[in-house]
């Protein structure tokens, strides 16, 4: 079994998608959205993010295409419900300081529940927030869980798709 590290991160990246908090899965087997009802690889490999549909468990591989993974509470639960507001509170200071360590292009969040914390509103938009974070451009998208059914893959490839092309018509910092 691999030792679990959430964090696939490297300075001046073009984006870190960024959940609420890791699953069970994750932990138990070491790799991030790993579950095999997760839609994310799927999403991010039809929006063009990479090249090939990469697994689980070449998730350092996300580096190579500009891209990592982090989340905003580092304690692994069943399901984000189980994180509350104060939870991601209270993880904000850490969260923030790895963010401006690593300096990435844009924070495409996963879901609304944190970035509405962070932000401190529940007036959250998908897509590109008025509002940086730790210095990054914020973004919005799905959340890729399979427990997140209001979102089919075909709508979770069009918004990740969005962001890809915002990512590549906006080139400079």
């Amino acid at each position: 079994m691999r030792t679990y590290q959430p964090d696939v991160l490297a300075r001046h990246l073009d984006v870190v998608f960024c959940g609420i908090n890791p699953a069970l899965t994750a932990q138990a087997d070491g790799y991030n959205f790993s579950s095999p009802t997760n839609r994310f690889w799927t999403a991010i490999h039809r929006a063009g993010f990479t090249d090939r549909q990469l697994a689980p468990s070449e998730e350092r591989s996300l580096l190579d295409y500009g891209c990592g993974i982090t989340a905003v509470v580092t304690r692994p639960t069943s399901g984000a419900d189980e994180v509350s507001a104060l939870e991601i509170r209270q993880s904000l200071a850490a969260f923030e300081a790895r963010m401006r360590a690593v300096s990435p292009r844009v924070l495409a969040f996963l879901g609304k529940p944190a970035i509405s914390v962070v932000l401190g509103t529940s007036a959250v938009d998908w897509g590109l927030q008025r509002d940086s974070v730790a210095g990054s451009a914020a973004w919005v998208l799905p959340n890729p869980s399979g427990r997140n059914r209001r979102f089919t893959l075909g709508a979770l490839v069009a918004a990740y798709a969005e962001l890809h092309d915002h990512l590549a018509t906006n080139r400079s910092r």
